[in-house]
């Protein structure tokens, strides 16, 4: 039907065009045409004619209307859907909220909780990082002690060796004049019993 439209349309610019167009015989026919056409058989065929497009616009229009009303009930159809499945989201999600402000309370117990246990053990490591300084500090004065003791023992050491060095030297010097002195006094008891 938009075709028939479109052709009568093309046709009736066709012959505005040729109307406007001084092109000679041409024109003349148009003219002579449309006067046969207005006189007798052609106001019926005109008529009949322009009915007949009446009709059918008149047909397309209300097809137009149909078309776009569906159109309204499919849209409202969609609008209807996803508010459905929007809705049905929102309910989750606020049923999520009250499970995941049960949780954030929980959890902030928890920390609350850690934090606690974060301090006192924060505290023990400060004690026993405190004791094995003081440790620490003790071996290191034990070590030096130690080792002046070891120093100490080591002169001793030496000491002793020099003085049982000393000694020996000592015991023979006294052995060799306990000879020297059994040698005197068998000579002195020798001269006197002489």
């Amino acid at each position: 039907m938009i075709q028939l439209l479109f052709l009568i349309l093309f046709v009736e610019g066709a012959i505005t065009f040729l109307l406007l167009i001084k092109i000679g015989p041409l024109r003349e026919l148009v003219i002579k045409s449309l006067d046969q056409m207005k006189m007798g058989k052609g106001p019926a065929t005109v008529k009949t004619i322009a009915g007949t497009m009446a009709v059918i616009l008149f047909s397309n229009l209300m097809s137009i209307v149909k078309i776009q009303n569906k159109g309204v009930v499919l849209f409202l159809g969609f609008v209807i859907d996803r508010m459905h499945h929007y809705m049905r989201k929102l309910i989750n999600l606020r049923g999520n909220v009250g499970s995941s402000r049960e949780e954030l309370e929980q959890l902030q117990k928890e920390r609350a909780e850690l934090k606690e246990k974060e301090e006192k053990a924060s505290k023990e490591i400060k004690q026993l990082q405190e004791k094995l300084s003081s440790m620490s500090e003790r071996v290191k004065k034990a070590e030096t002690e130690c080792k002046e003791k070891e120093r100490k023992l080591e002169a001793a050491e030496t000491h002793v060796a020099a003085l049982q060095k000393q000694s020996a030297e000592l015991l023979l010097e006294y052995d060799s004049l306990l000879e020297d002195n059994q040698k005197l006094q068998s000579q002195i008891l020798g001269k006197t019993k002489s």
